[in-house]
């Protein structure tokens, strides 16, 4: 299993990152043990400044290379949300070098994915998802914004990378990212249901 990651699919995002806006998707990788097991995150002791990505994330149901847009939405059934914690210091200084960003987003326990549900229980392309931390909502997206649909991901990565059954790609996020502090609670939202509730330790 591998996970897929797209990063500035949300403009906004984008901007407050002072990136550009891209004209095709930006890929990155994160290993199987990316994973966030349970419920508690803990800092890791190489960076000071660990920010909180929320996104929604597709699970690949029928493998593929190639995959046509039009045929992209036969590739998963379910969608979850996840966050993507990342070493924004170490990030930065990555990016300074022109050096790769591995070591700032995929370090263990930096993937969290929550349940999985069925796609067609939801309206794909106006789909509201937030973020909460310690009650305060930080984040509130909605599908509709992204600069690369759910389709035009799969058939993007596709070209590039076999898709396995199995296989998780977190489709970006919106603007809203901050730090994570110690005892921070971070609960997150499909439309009006809690997905993830996870304390930062």
């Amino acid at each position: 299993m591998k996970i897929i990651c797209i990063g500035r699919n949300y403009s906004e995002h984008a901007k407050e990152l002072g990136n550009e806006i891209p004209e095709k998707p930006v890929i990155f990788i994160k290993p199987d043990t990316a994973v966030l097991k349970g419920n508690d995150f803990y800092l890791p002791e190489f960076s000071k400044d660990v920010h909180y990505e929320l996104e929604v994330v597709l699970k690949i149901s029928k493998g593929g290379k190639y995959i046509q847009k039009e045929s992209a939405n036969k590739h998963y059934d379910e969608i979850s949300l996840g966050i993507d914690f990342t070493a924004r210091d170490l990030q930065s200084e990555l990016k300074s070098k022109g050096l790769p960003w591995e070591l700032a987003k995929g370090f263990d326990g930096s993937a969290v994915v929550g349940n999985f549900f069925k796609k067609e229980n939801y309206d794909l392309e106006n789909l509201q998802f937030s973020l909460l931390q310690n009650k305060a909502k930080v984040q509130d997206g909605n599908t509709k914004d992204m600069i690369f649909t759910f389709d035009d991901i799969i058939a993007f990565a596709s070209q590039y990378f076999t898709l396995r059954v199995g296989d998780l790609i977190f489709t970006g996020t919106p603007k809203g990212v901050g730090k994570v502090e110690e005892n921070d609670i971070m609960e997150a939202f499909l439309e009006e249901e809690k997905i993830l509730d996870i304390r930062i330790l």
